[in-house]
């Protein structure tokens, strides 16, 4: 008989299913904060929830606490002044290896089960959320409810589905039976068990603590995992929310709520002990690329899935809608202040200019008309502190600085500091945009986080294709674009990126922008190029998360 959570959420793991095999729009969770949608009181509890944690001490009940941490620093200038469990490595190890074997049992059935459950408990929970993590990363409010709420929670549904879809190909036993010519059959019974490879470990970063984090954490949990999360130091908030809600669920279920645990470690050795223990077994990780690489190299035990910098280039040929192209790019290194990993950052534009449904524009011309794009497109305070959110880290306000210097290139258009009057100690600065040339590599071809793009001058559309190719197989990417009327231009764009493996957007000219990862229909990242060595999500997302145990006997 199936788990009564896999049977209550049948309709929508059907629906998830359906939709990552089409890949056509589809959404578990709505992704507007309509009080039609989630309760006419949603808003306000919401954020009196957040507020209920706000200078207090977050609760766990986990294994092994020995004292507590906090110190998160807002970017919009607000006293969080929340005390997280520290706890010991080894007795989160201990508890969670324990909790694998009720885990295990209830089979691929169950865990989906309850793993939608907890979805569905963190979806009703969405404005707290979204609260948290606005205020620990910065982002807007609506870009804090979407991607730190439904979309994220997209995410780790698709997670689930692929997971489920693993383990179903997979039967609980089989009747063997080999032919023997006149002596009697050979015949065996045999069984097979899924059972997780160990615990993972999930390692959060500060600026979407949700949605990079419910990938990795549902892929690990469904296919027979113990979790356990190790949140940015700046972004613990919304992960030990996240946590709390799905030990809750699994106390619900009967089962053992250290299934899923917030590691809080104030010091960095804490965190290489949890990472390299021989129990781990999965790492997913989101952040620079000296700590990725990091792992990758000392975490032999584990299978380490890791997301990490990149270079996002756009190559301009030509338009015939050179307005809403301006329009369409503002918006994409605005949203935000550049601080996605999906943000163009290399904008290749021939020396010789481009074609458009508005006569030729030389290369100057580009640089000019996107610095006025941008500023037009955040004329409007209200717009621009939507957009914009805050600057989550120090250190992007010095790369930004860095920019300014002219170190790297002409300043186009350079940042202004904004004042928030909502919230007056809030971090906001507007784009900064530089032009150089192709062969000042050393400023471009480098991952610059934050609000800071780059106009380059190739020589040619050819010359931009295969420098665009170049940088992603020599130093990563997980999004570039192609703006061309030639479908020449476009096939050999298209082609340069199959060879360099990155997902490509062209002409987007209306409401959907490179930057942008729709859950079920879009694969963010490849795990082709040096960016990302995995995929959100595919079948290689999950299926070497668990292995096959089998046992056979004479019937």
């Amino acid at each position: 008989m199936s788990h009564p959570l896999f049977e209550k959420h049948r309709a929508t793991l059907d629906g998830a299913l359906s939709a990552i095999a089409t890949r056509g729009y589809w959404s578990a969770y709505n992704e507007m904060p309509s009080p039609k949608v989630y309760g006419e009181t949603a808003t306000e509890d919401g954020k009196r929830a957040f507020q209920s944690h706000l200078g207090k001490k977050f609760e766990l009940g986990q294994a092994g606490e020995t004292g507590w941490h906090g110190g998160e620093q807002s970017p919009y200038g607000i006293d969080l002044g929340v005390q997280y469990p520290v706890s010991d490595v080894e007795a989160l190890i201990t508890a969670a290896n324990k909790a694998m074997g009720p885990w295990q049992a209830i089979g691929a059935e169950g865990r989906t089960g309850v793993c939608i459950e907890m979805l569905d408990r963190l979806n009703k929970n969405s404005f707290e959320i979204a609260h948290a993590v606005m205020m620990t990363t910065g982002q807007g409010w609506m870009m804090a409810f979407q991607a730190g709420g439904p979309h994220a929670q997209d995410r780790g549904l698709e997670s689930v589905a692929y997971a489920w879809r693993e383990q179903s190909f997979v039967p609980q036993e089989a009747l063997w039976e080999k032919p023997q010519g006149k002596n009697p059959p050979l015949v065996m019974k045999k069984h097979y068990q899924i059972v997780g490879r160990g615990v993972g470990v999930v390692v959060g970063c500060g600026t979407f603590p949700t949605w990079n984090t419910y990938p990795g954490l549902f892929a690990a949990l469904a296919t027979g995992n113990a979790v356990i999360v190790k949140p940015h130091s700046n972004a613990i908030l919304p992960a030990a929310i996240t946590v709390r809600y799905m030990r809750t669920v699994l106390s619900e279920s009967g089962l053992d709520p250290n299934l899923v645990s917030l590691c809080v470690a104030p010091a960095r050795e804490a965190t290489k002990q949890l990472v390299t223990h021989p129990s781990v077994k999965s790492i997913d990780f989101t952040g620079s690329n000296v700590f990725g690489q990091w792992l990758i190299d000392h975490c032999r035990q584990a299978q380490v899935y890791a997301e990490l910098a990149g270079v996002n280039n756009i190559v301009i040929d030509s338009t015939d809608a050179y307005k809403a192209m301006m329009r369409n790019l503002a918006f994409t290194l605005s949203l935000y202040s550049g601080q996605m990993c999906t943000t163009s950052q290399a904008i290749f534009v021939p020396a010789g200019g481009i074609d458009t449904d508005e006569g030729h524009k030389s290369f100057d011309d580009v640089c000019h008309d996107l610095a006025k794009a941008i500023e037009g497109f955040l004329s409007k305070p209200e717009v621009a502190h939507a957009v914009l959110g805050a600057v989550q880290s120090a250190d992007t306000l010095k790369r930004v600085a860095e920019a300014e210097s002219g170190v790297f290139g002409r300043v186009v258009l350079r940042s202004q500091k904004l004042d928030n009057p909502e919230f007056p100690k809030a971090i906001v600065r507007t784009p900064v945009l530089l032009a150089c040339d192709a062969a000042d590599e050393k400023a471009y071809m480098e991952e610059r986080f934050g609000p800071i793009s780059f106009v380059v001058k190739v020589a040619d559309t050819a010359a931009a294709i295969a420098l665009s190719e170049r940088v992603t197989s020599t130093h990563g990417a997980l999004t570039v674009g192609v703006y061309s009327k030639k479908q020449d231009v476009i096939d050999a764009m298209t082609a340069a990126t199959w060879r360099s493996k990155v997902a490509l957007s062209i002409n987007l000219t209306g409401g959907v922008f490179v930057n942008q990862s729709a859950a079920f229909s879009d694969y963010h990242g490849t795990g082709g190029n040096p960016a990302a060595n995995a995929s959100y999500a595919d079948s290689a997302f999950v299926a070497n998360r668990f292995r096959v145990v089998q046992r056979r006997y004479h019937v």
